[in-house]
């Protein structure tokens, strides 16, 4: 790896070097740069001119992936090899997607916890941190092909609404792939980005970004002063897009055509000639094919009224962002539009009447978002000194988490000043004090990163294991002060330190910690897999063990033999540091014990009912 030279103050580099901008999307992903002679964005494409990569990934028999289009034409013959959709998973514990799961046709683990969630192919468990980094490499070879020079730095961009765990999943996502994420930036921030707007220093405007993308849609109220970019508001729908109306479509004709659901290679046929006609009405008024030999058309007008119920749903969801930023339609200076399905001549017709102005579609929707990312990059290159720079932090700053883990609560080269926090729970009963060691570094173990300071919070009442709420809150001001606190919610004990994190670094300290952490990002990441499986697999034995010993009397022997076997096959995996034998082994026990916890609670039910009348 060559050497890198950093400016510690801002976090950008000092040499020019490309740096790729990428849009890691729900249904499509794409890379771009800044070419060096024009200075303008440019989407990379494949030797058949195509700048999208599907978002979908493809696992063989053998755990050998594919990802784009080829693993797309595997969707139908193999739904459950064949994961599509990731993004909306990132982040995410089954709690979060339970109610969503059934719109996923690959196997989602059903543990009914606040881990996050895992995905099972065959006997292999994956996180959407380890899909995500499949379709990443995918664009970083592309990019490496094109561009014939090795790539190793990027910005990634994310939806407005995405919290702090599914911003630090995608850059641990990038990390895995071998890139090192200078920046996660707001999906609309590149789109306007894109356009040149308001980045300029001694500017101020406010900015809609329309985002109808295949599967989701969003509404982002944007401000921008003097470079500086503040959401204001976001809504909208993350099951609304073009797919529903490729659906609507193909429903109206099967009316028509009276095909059954279960002829699937029909129904595919059938939506992939309702997509056709979506995409020939947006420059034609009708649109005729066959399907099974039968012949089906429909004119834009149609099209129009059958779609009109979901671009509606849009507006509603402008009118709800106007709202929540406090703002009339008049005050909004640009509209820009993002996402394939604002092709489609009705919605960009409706947007433009609603906010009473034309909007902006220059640029291809497809792409707007990745080639904003592109100038981002080249911002942090320092090759457009005409935008602005803020300051940023050189290095993450986080905690340490059990198992010895580095818990990121501010990601390296975030903007300051900046505030993060996050909660976090005790792990005994009755334990009464919390340690809080604050680390820097971009290791998934503490004891690969810097140790800046370390306080105990004492104090916390007496509560069982998992019920004591404890914020740990990071504030750095714009001298670059870190102060930690941490405080118990229910409670309001607290405590606080001041930290100064650059203290003692120099720029080579930087780059070592930066070079390190992409050499060693595949073995931390498996490292911190396993740990988080191990913890995981622990909490499982002792709440499983404490049940047998206080329900012994409603369990038969059979019942307790069994569970003690398997209790012990799951402690000789944890002892062999197989994750996916713990992950498997897990989900045994989960299903065992299971059945015992509903029994308990029905028997606890009947007894706390006995001798009363239910009215």
């Amino acid at each position: 790896m060559g050497k890198v030279a950093i400016n510690i103050a801002t976090g950008s580099l000092l040499q020019e070097e490309t740096i790729v901008g990428i849009d890691l999307g729900t249904t499509n992903s794409l890379i771009a740069i800044v070419k060096t002679d024009t200075r303008q964005p440019l989407a990379l494409r494949d030797i058949d001119g195509l700048a999208l990569v599907p978002s979908i990934v493809h696992f063989d028999q053998n755990g050998n992936t594919t990802v784009g289009n080829p693993a797309k034409e595997l969707l139908v013959a193999e739904p459950e090899r064949t994961i599509y959709s990731v993004k909306r998973l990132m982040g995410k514990s089954y709690k979060d997607v339970s109610k969503d799961a059934g719109f996923f046709a690959y196997n989602i683990i059903d543990d009914d916890t606040d881990a996050l969630v895992k995905i099972q192919v065959g006997q292999k468990f994956y996180s959407p941190i380890e899909l995500s980094s499949y379709i990443l490499k995918e664009l970083k070879h592309r990019a490496e092909h094109i561009l014939k020079t090795s790539v190793t730095k990027a910005v990634i961009t994310v939806p407005a609404y995405f919290n702090d765990a599914q911003r630090q999943a995608t850059r641990d996502a990038g990390r895995l792939a071998g890139l090192d994420v200078l920046r996660i930036i707001n999906e609309p921030t590149a789109a306007s980005l894109a356009y040149g707007l308001g980045a300029k220093q001694g500017t101020e405007s406010t900015i809609a970004v329309y985002d109808l993308g295949g599967g989701t849609f969003d509404i982002s109220i944007l401000t921008i002063s003097n470079g500086i970019f503040e959401v204001l508001s976001t809504n909208g729908d993350t099951y609304l897009g073009g797919d529903d109306m490729d659906r609507v479509l193909a429903q109206h004709w099967n009316k028509e055509l009276g095909m059954p659901d279960s002829d699937k290679s029909a129904m595919q046929q059938l939506r992939i000639t309702a997509e056709e006609a979506k995409k020939h009405l947006s420059g034609n008024d009708n649109f005729s094919g066959t399907i099974n030999g039968k012949q089906v058309s429909i004119t834009r007008q149609q099209f129009n009224e059958l779609i009109q119920p979901l671009v509606d749903r849009t507006i509603t969801a402008c009118g709800n962002a106007l709202r929540d930023a406090g703002l009339k339609k008049e005050q909004i200076d640009a509209v820009v539009m993002v996402g394939g399905s604002t092709r489609v001549p009705l919605v960009k017709n409706s947007v433009r009447d609603f906010f009473g102005r034309e909007v902006h579609d220059e640029l291809n929707p497809d792409e707007v978002v990745a080639l904003g990312a592109a100038v981002q990059a080249d911002i942090l290159a320092g090759n457009n000194t005409e935008m602005l720079l803020l300051d940023v932090t050189p290095l993450s700053l986080g905690i340490e988490t059990m198992g010895g883990l580095m818990d990121v609560l501010i990601p390296r080269n975030s903007k300051i000043p900046m505030k993060a926090g996050r909660q976090y729970t005790t792990q005994k009963d009755g334990q009464g004090g919390m340690r809080i060691s604050v680390f820097q570094g971009e290791r998934d173990l503490v004891q690969d990163n810097r140790k800046l300071a370390e306080f105990n919070l004492t104090g916390i009442p007496g509560m069982p294991a998992g019920m004591a709420k404890v914020e740990v809150s990071f504030l750095i001001d714009a001298d670059g002060i870190l102060k930690v606190s941490a405080t118990e919610l229910r409670s309001g004990v607290a405590q606080s330190i001041d930290v100064k994190p650059q203290y003692g670094l120099t720029d080579e300290e930087v780059e070592k910690m930066l070079l390190d952490s992409l050499t060693h990002a595949k073995d931390d990441i498996k490292t911190r897999a396993l740990v988080e499986a191990t913890t995981e697999a622990q909490q499982m034995l002792d709440v499983t063990e404490k049940f047998l010993t206080k329900h012994r009397a409603v369990l038969t022997d059979e019942e307790i033999e069994l569970t003690n076997q398997r209790i012990q096959i799951l402690q000789q995996a944890i002892s062999d540091k197989d994750k996916d034998r713990i992950q498997q082994e897990l989900e045994i026990l989960n299903d065992i014990s299971r059945p015992y916890a509903e029994r308990v609670m029905d028997a606890a039910l009947k007894d706390a009912m006995k001798g009363k009348k239910v009215i």
